[in-house]
């Protein structure tokens, strides 16, 4: 953490949706033909549609590695997991049913999440590599409020897939990476991402 990570007042807990309401909310603007955010243009709602079956594909294909339920059944300290989201995500659809899984895994564990274009001012403190990457967990002390560590917004290896993408922007079309990226989630199955919160819970 660093010293311009605040803790996170109430009112901000209390805006967090579940899972399902998460769900809930893209299938319904979706059914409207719209999304989530100012952008409302046809790719915007087609990454949210697709998005929409890569979140049930997780669902279906993904399984909580033995020794992580365990240290997620033996946690005693409650903690508040408070995730930055939008639908139109792809790292999204690909990484937030995983935490959905672990948190319901775990009675000390509670979920929710935030749209990151309505909570700028909370974005702005967890950036990553100075951009506002999404998924992002904040997990919260209930009782103090205050942050205790944070994840995302993707497993290391990927997002040392966008890393090197950036640093030569030139080598393949946007959306070819994007299929690329989204293949090693498909073939990783959120192992690694289990990894990263047995070293880290």
């Amino acid at each position: 953490m660093n010293s311009t990570q605040l803790s996170i007042s109430p009112d901000v807990l209390k805006q967090g949706m579940s899972y399902d309401a998460y769900k809930h909310l893209m299938r319904t603007l979706l059914d409207a033909g719209k999304t989530t955010g100012a952008n409302q243009s046809p790719e915007m709602i087609g990454y949210t549609e697709l998005n929409w079956q890569r979140m049930h594909r997780v669902e279906k294909t993904v399984t909580l590695d033995p020794n992580l339920e365990q240290r997620l059944l033996r946690l005693e300290r409650p903690v508040h997991w408070l995730v930055l989201s939008e639908p139109w995500c792809g790292d999204a659809a690909a990484s937030v049913p995983v935490l959905q899984l672990m948190a319901a895994a775990s009675p000390a564990v509670q979920l929710s999440l935030l749209l990151r274009d309505e909570n700028l001012f909370l974005m702005d403190q967890y950036l990553t590599d100075g951009g506002r990457g999404i998924p992002k967990l904040i997990a919260v002390d209930p009782q103090t409020l205050q942050p205790l560590y944070t994840w995302g917004p993707r497993p290391e290896p990927a997002q040392e897939l966008v890393r090197a993408y950036k640093a030569n922007p030139n080598r393949e079309p946007y959306a070819e990476f994007v299929v690329q990226l989204q293949l090693w989630y498909a073939k990783d199955r959120g192992h690694t991402m289990q990894q990263e919160f047995l070293n880290l819970i």
